[in-house]
């Protein structure tokens, strides 16, 4: 129980989840954790970032689920008997750690990573997920990555099946479901800047 307040988000791809993190943070003045974790879970398997984020959330596929890190890219201190553990999973399993240590050391935003499973049992997180109409994600992803909208819908669908597949092989929870996190926003009904005034009224007040 760390005793302070942390947001989790998950989101869709194209809801404006991350745009709402950074909000957030930026307002109440707290850390924000995301694509940093991967950096921070590299540096501990003391890998190429590249080679941790090919495993990261939206990434995962049968090839790269079955890859085992090899001792050329491991620690020579590490036991060998560690090496049969796939990457993903050592991946997994210490952004968990480390989600678990920022939490204890003060409020913040975490996006992502399965981080309202992984701190579900702290009274001070509140589990997010970020959603939003596709028609209004699909104009996000076109006008964000310059690209047709049949090429953004195609790229939310992708994206959207890795982050279910993350989320739902790591905690047997339905990904997106009410019964999987405490709250459900839809940005696209609220907007971006009006979901991000909903979590800074919750913060500031008493979730608990």
């Amino acid at each position: 129980m760390t005793g302070h307040k942390i947001i989790t988000i998950g989101r869709q791809f194209g809801s404006g989840g991350h745009e709402i993190g950074n909000i957030l943070a930026t307002r109440l003045d707290i850390p924000l954790y995301d694509n940093n974790l991967v950096r921070m879970a590299a540096e501990k398997l003391d890998i190429r970032e590249e080679t941790a984020r090919a495993v990261d959330e939206t990434t995962l596929n049968s090839f790269l689920t079955g890859y085992v890190i090899g001792p050329m890219e491991y620690r020579d201190s590490i036991r060998s008997d560690e090496y049969t553990q796939p990457l993903n999973e050592q991946v997994y399993e210490l952004q968990s750690e480390i989600i678990r240590k920022l939490s204890r050391r003060g409020p913040c935003v975490i996006v992502g990573r399965c981080a309202g499973y992984i701190l579900k049992d702290d009274p001070g997180c509140l589990d997010v997920f970020i959603c939003a109409d596709l028609d209004e994600r699909i104009r996000r992803i076109a006008g964000r990555y310059d690209m047709s909208e049949k090429k953004a819908a195609d790229k939310i669908k992708r994206i959207d099946r890795e982050r279910k597949y993350y989320y739902e092989s790591h905690t047997g929870l339905e990904w997106g479901s009410a019964l999987s996190h405490q709250i459900l926003l839809n940005a696209g009904r609220l907007g971006i800047e009006g979901t991000a005034d909903v979590l800074e009224l919750m913060y500031r007040g008493e979730w608990r």
